[in-house]
């Protein structure tokens, strides 16, 4: 019996393993540099903003890296000043990586659509880059502080 077309199960999972032995990897040198570095001092090893360096205003990304040295020094007050969506989006993640590995609950299923279609996520950030670059409150407040 031919199983063209389809996965061996030992194939599928060692390749499930080997992307997120190299996804745990990844995540514990980034947390190791951003332990090590402060992105908020001079000579550090972290790239500036280009489009902030270019044109003075925020990028959906400003303030990613400090945001990110702020977590996992367990600031969770400053990350979130740095970069609110970030925050939003990493409590996110578990519920979406969970519902990708097969954990179905029917509560999830309406969020799980929408986060499986691109447009909600280009319009999320479109609309977030413009809020965090309106010089009034409350949209100052998305800015990286």
């Amino acid at each position: 019996m031919s199983l063209a077309g389809s996965h061996a199960p030992g194939r599928i999972r060692a390749s499930t393993v080997a992307l997120a032995g190299g996804g745990v990897a990844l995540a514990a040198g980034g947390a190791w540099l951003l332990r090590t570095f402060d992105p908020n001092a001079p000579g550090n090893p972290f790239p500036a903003c280009m489009f902030y360096s270019a044109t003075g205003w925020h990028c959906p990304g400003c303030g990613l890296t400090r945001s990110l040295h702020a977590l996992v020094h367990g600031d969770l007050p400053r990350a979130f000043s740095m970069n609110p969506l970030l925050l939003a989006l990493l409590a996110l993640a578990p519920l979406l990586a969970a519902w990708h590995l097969g954990w179905r609950p029917t509560w999830l299923q309406h969020l799980a659509r929408i986060a499986s279609d691109p447009r909600p996520w280009v319009a999320l950030v479109l609309v977030y880059w413009v809020a965090r670059n309106l010089p009034w409150a409350p949209f100052t407040l998305l800015a990286p502080g």
